[in-house]
């Protein structure tokens, strides 16, 4: 029997080898790790974990719906600035980065994907900012922490997860919290109980999502009165 293969023991040099540091395409002054391809790396992540089956490395591209929001936020900074804000299924953590430099108070990205924790971490000292990373599956428990902003891109693409994360953010909204969605058109959107703030064309990876310009919108969610 072939023995199980070690963890990567590095993840920050992993994610160096096998990635190229890029400006953001709709957020240019924001400069991430991102793979050439998404199949080649999602092998390779297999092989050196030693096991198959895991999730798409989401962290190593930045995705229309994080890029929009990132815009969002870079344009209209008084939505986080002196704020502590969440950035939810954070992936490459673009959103969060993108609301520090907006002058956010602390920032904490969540991924249950401990390579984009890495990700984030690196790519936020990359770009003179320093946020808090957060492995907890906090979809598992809506009641947890406690934040003024949640930022939430590209995470309404499948049914369960989506279902999840709403109940996450409205319960979060119902406390107070200010949230913000970036999306693509995905289909578990529940469009009926957000409110559209904003429309952006956004330059995304045609390996990705088949187009190389994808029209996305922020979304907030509001409560019905």
């Amino acid at each position: 029997m072939k023995p199980e293969a070690p963890p990567i023991a590095d993840k920050d040099a992993f994610i160096r080898a096998n990635t190229r540091l890029r400006a953001v395409p709709l957020a240019p002054e924001i400069a991430i790790f991102v793979a050439d391809e998404a199949v080649p790396l999602w092998h390779k992540t297999e092989e050196e974990l030693g096991e198959a089956g895991l999730p798409p490395p989401f962290w190593a591209f930045a995705w229309a719906g994080g890029q929009a929001l990132a815009r969002h936020v870079l344009d209209h900074p008084e939505i986080v600035r002196g704020r502590t804000v969440l950035d939810l299924a954070s992936g490459s953590g673009l959103v969060g980065i993108a609301a520090l430099k907006a002058g956010a108070t602390t920032v904490t990205v969540a991924d249950i994907d401990a390579f984009a924790c890495a990700a984030a971490t690196l790519n936020a000292a990359q770009n003179g900012v320093a946020l808090t990373t957060c492995q907890e599956d906090l979809l598992a428990a809506p009641d947890a922490g406690r934040w003024d902003v949640i930022l939430a891109g590209d995470i309404f693409y499948e049914r369960d997860t989506a279902q999840r994360a709403f109940d996450f953010l409205h319960a979060h909204a119902a406390r107070g919290a200010t949230v913000l969605i970036g999306d693509p058109g995905r289909s578990y959107l529940p469009r009926d109980k957000l409110r559209r703030i904003a429309d952006y064309s956004v330059p995304v990876t045609r390996d990705l999502e088949d187009t190389e310009i994808k029209q996305t919108a922020v979304w907030e969610l509001v409560l019905p009165a």
